[in-house]
């Protein structure tokens, strides 16, 4: 497994008044700047992690080309304890005017308990990024990116800045010196070995309110299970809530590792098509609904789709949803082929429209949504 290019010490730099005159500056309008409509107007209350652990329910996990605003405005109306944010490059964003960097952290308007997650490796960058992040996204919290294991961001952040992780409490000191937010951190159990009660400890003495702990190393990526032992240490050792995250698919799943001694679970392909896990962990509801409900709720996220890009070069229209669409109804295999081509909501309207009028389409006329039956209330189809 190839070392992360060295990743360079954080700069001490006077962090509380650089952050104040970056906010000062992108508060307004400035030359070049866009801001796009219902960025702010949102002021979260201080202790925001507190506040939402004292309710029952799980977190959706921040996910590259998932976590959007339209996934996140879902999961939330299902009870999600909160969202975060597709991860967002401190460097990029201090660039200033990519539409797409600004659509990574915009919120939907009035959309609240939304966490912003940045990605970085300079403590400068990173408190001017949060002052910039509060600003345009109006964000409950701020979380750091430290468990990112792809390739592309190697030296620049993510599972990096588990090799060096004194690098790490410079930063989270800095982000916090930059916002009176809540900080907080993801992390992986290591870089290819465990150190994760290392590494918890040290972020809480640098500030971190909360810790999220995917239980693998970056050497693993994706492969394997979860150690939720690992995750169990860690919640033990640190005073700060820590959240669990790795292979949770079911709401029996997320109930198990919940009794590991997390404050809560966060969930992430469990929820791609299925944000109705969020009710279930939030009251107790696990029934999955009908096809006809499931339908009309993949149709609602392709018109929260369009409505949110509202993009004339079809790059951010319907193109990046065709991945999530057949999750919503795995049971009726035969609509996969046509919603994975879909342009437009009229198509996708077109294609459900058997579903949606409370009928089957043609090849599973009896409507019986086949093998969901053989795994827990049907969650795990279509999310492995």
């Amino acid at each position: 497994m190839p070392v992360c290019p060295s990743v360079p010490r954080a700069r001490r730099t006077p962090v509380n008044a650089a952050a104040g005159g970056i906010q000062r500056r992108f508060t307004l309008r400035g030359k070049g700047v866009r801001y796009p409509a219902g960025m702010t107007g949102f002021t979260p209350t201080p202790g925001f992690y507190a506040a939402r652990l004292a309710r029952p329910g799980a977190v959706l996990a921040p996910m590259a080309g998932y976590s959007d605003a339209p996934l996140r405005q879902l999961a939330a109306e299902q009870g999600a304890l909160w969202t975060v944010s597709e991860m967002i490059s401190a460097r990029g964003l201090m660039g200033g005017g990519d539409t797409e960097k600004l659509n990574l952290g915009r919120p939907y308007p009035g959309e609240q308990e939304r966490v912003v997650q940045l990605f970085g490796a300079e403590s400068d960058v990173l408190a001017a990024a949060v002052a910039r992040a509060e600003a345009w996204f109006a964000p409950a919290a701020i979380d750091l990116n430290m468990g990112c294991p792809v390739p592309k961001i190697r030296g620049k952040g993510g599972a990096c800045l588990l090799q060096t992780p004194e690098v790490a409490y410079e930063l989270v000191s800095a982000m916090r010196q930059a916002t009176r937010l809540d900080v907080s951190a993801k992390i992986r159990l290591g870089w290819d070995h465990d150190r994760s009660v290392e590494v918890a400890q040290g972020l809480e003495a640098a500030g971190a309110a909360l810790i999220t702990v995917h239980g693998r190393t970056s050497a693993q990526r994706y492969t394997g299970q979860a150690d939720w032992d690992a995750i169990a240490r860690v919640a033990a050792s640190v005073r700060v809530p820590v959240v669990g995250s790795g292979d949770i698919l079911t709401p029996a799943q997320a109930r198990e590792r919940q009794r590991t001694g997390v404050a809560a679970v966060m969930i992430g392909r469990g929820a791609v098509g299925n944000p109705w896990i969020f009710r279930a962990l939030a009251s107790g509801q696990d029934e999955l609904p009908g096809a006809q409900d499931r339908a009309r709720t993949a149709l609602r996220h392709a018109e929260l789709q369009t409505r949110f890009y509202d993009d004339d070069t079809g790059r951010l229209t319907l193109r990046p949803l065709r991945k999530v669409l057949p999750k919503y109804l795995p049971d009726y295999p035969e609509l996969r082929d046509e919603l994975v081509q879909v342009v437009t909501v009229e198509d996708v309207r077109r294609v459900l429209r058997p579903l949606l009028e409370g009928g089957a389409p043609s090849g599973n006329a009896a409507g019986d949504p086949a093998g969901m039956t053989d795994s827990p209330n049907g969650y795990t189809v279509g999310h492995s």
